[in-house]
């Protein structure tokens, strides 16, 4: 491969994220100081001012919120994905059920060994604070999969003609030792391998690394990758690579929270909304603690006739001439500090940036994280944030849920986990169904719309019975039982319900008809228990 043109990517890509650095840098100060890489040089404690936050209620908040998606959307405690397939007749199959099932449990059991719920937290902060998140997840010998987050700065990235990421760059820094011990000492550069010589194993080297879809990929050809990443030193003149390798899938999975429009790269998430906020609390909170200061402790004004430095300590004893009256230590000035109107705009501030993190939602899921905990509840008491984190929840899904089960199944099966599907499978498309607290909650949110229509229409029929003319029975109890998650093997299909009700309409005329068939056999017992030999108007009517 050409370094010159790999190089030539890597620095489009670099320049690409150049215009979002300003705000990235605000956020991280403000937001999430731990996070964000922007000095260019290894192990700078992320240079941040920790003078600059001092109410920290949006890092709490972030926090909670991260904790929150953890629990409600990728529980490791429950399920929270169930496969299937499109094709429902088919899915009612035991050994197409039976494979599905099997399927699940393993890919839950490898998600529980590897670090990937770690890993999710550690997304769920980044996309929270910069509004995109990176992690690249890899084939583990021991583990099958293990999953390595990147923090924003230290990578770049690019898209497709849909808005995905499909390209990857990460510039980072390893020493020596590091170096050979990775990429082995041949492959390393010749300045690489002369401090590796003289013992100089903490230098530091700057790596780039890029990620890309291959230009010679073909499905049929079994040596090419759909994915080509290479790994070469920076400043290096030669053009001799540290590492070529590729991927089958795309392994990075860059999530964004929002995006404007299909062009933007990367994201904005919840901090871009409260930056404000949080930099007028600061400000708050410094001004409080200036206010209380000036209080307690005022600055003073020293006449000339005070003997010695003046003692502003508790029961000090401070000399002046009693020759001169009115003369000593003094406030230069009365300080008067609303406080309670201060606390009051703090408080709402702290309001603000709470409700942007959806605070008391995420705070209910993480503090409730038990099986009993239901969807319902969730919609009961944050139906309306529910509803604002709708789309969200659906970008999350598409963008970071959907690669990482398909990367996993197809790790699995390459590597021999996954079992051999029936033949009823056979070319058959797979779906996943999120069935987290979070994904039944944001469906349920729909049931409420159903359960008033049916509410009003139940009530109003007492005025006018035709009005339940206008609801379909089934189509609302089946449309009612999608949304809140039920299994598909407790709702009949519409050919059982018709065979049901053909069965009833056959069993009540049957049982119509029984009184009359029973009058006509019990006369005509009557009738031939009836005797002839005598005068009757039965034997006259018979002729005799």
């Amino acid at each position: 491969m050409d370094k010159e043109k790999l190089q030539s990517r890597f620095a489009a890509m670099k320049q690409d994220s150049s215009s979002w650095t300003a705000a990235w840098r605000d956020l991280a100060t403000y937001i999430c100081p731990n996070r964000g890489f922007f000095s260019g040089t290894p192990n700078d404690g992320k240079t941040f001012d920790h003078r600059t936050v001092i109410d920290s209620t949006q890092t709490r908040a972030l926090r909670t919120m991260s904790a929150g998606m953890t629990s409600g959307l990728t529980s490791p405690s429950r399920p929270w994905f169930k496969l299937g397939i499109a094709d429902e007749e088919l899915m009612n199959k035991q050994a197409v059920s039976i494979w599905l099932a099997t399927v699940q449990e393993r890919m839950m059991s490898v998600f529980s060994k590897s670090n990937i719920y770690g890993a999710l937290y550690s997304m769920y902060e980044e996309i929270g604070t910069f509004g995109t998140a990176a992690m690249v997840l890899l084939e583990d010998y021991e583990d099958v999969i293990r999953a390595r987050n990147f923090t924003v700065g230290e990578y770049f990235l690019s898209t497709n003609s849909k808005g995905l990421a499909n390209s990857f760059a990460r510039e980072y820094y390893k020493t020596v030792d590091q170096m050979v011990e990775e990429f082995g000492y041949d492959n390393c550069s010749e300045s690489t391998r002369t401090n590796y010589d003289q013992k100089n194993f903490n230098v530091w080297v700057k790596v780039n690394n890029l990620i890309e879809p291959s230009r010679e990929y073909s499905e049929g050809n079994p040596l090419k990758k759909a994915y080509n990443s290479y790994y070469w030193e920076e400043g290096v003149s030669t053009d001799k690579l540290l590492l070529e390798s590729g991927f089958n899938e795309f392994p990075v999975l860059a999530p964004r929270w929002s995006v404007t429009t299909t062009s933007d790269i990367y994201g904005r998430g919840p901090s871009w909304d409260c930056l404000g906020d949080v930099k007028m609390l600061q400000k708050l909170q410094k001004n409080k603690l200036l206010g209380l200061d000036k209080t307690v402790n005022p600055p003073v004004q020293v006449d000339s006739s005070v003997i010695g430095e003046p003692n502003l300590l508790p029961g000090g004893v401070t000399r002046a001439s009693a020759t001169v009256p009115n003369v000593g230590v003094r406030s230069t000035y009365q300080v008067a500090v609303d406080l309670s109107a201060i606390e009051m705009t703090i408080r709402e501030s702290q309001a603000a940036i709470n409700s942007t993190f959806y605070k008391d939602l995420f705070m209910m899921i993480s503090q409730n994280n038990s099986p009993t905990m239901t969807a319902r509840e969730v919609v009961e008491r944050h139906e309306e944030k529910l509803l604002m984190l709708g789309p969200v929840l659906e970008k999350l899904e598409s963008e970071l849920l959907d690669p990482l089960i398909g990367r996993t199944f197809n790790i699995m099966n390459r590597v021999g986990l996954i079992p051999q599907p029936p033949e009823e499978l056979q070319g058959m498309e797979m779906k996943v169904d999120y069935v987290s607290v979070l994904a039944q909650a944001q469906k349920m949110v729909g049931t409420t719309a159903i359960e008033q229509v049916t509410r009003f229409v139940m009530n109003f029929a007492g005025v006018n019975p035709t009005v339940l003319d206008v609801l379909n029975p089934d189509a609302t109890a089946t449309e009612y039982a999608r949304l809140v998650g039920v299994s598909p093997k407790i709702i009949r299909s519409p050919e059982e319900i018709q065979q049901l009700r053909e069965a009833r309409a056959e069993a009540q005329a049957a049982a119509q008809q029984a009184p009359d068939l029973n009058a006509a056999i019990q006369g005509a017992k009557n009738l031939s228990e009836t005797r002839l030999d005598n005068n009757s108007a039965l034997s006259a009517l018979l002729g005799r």
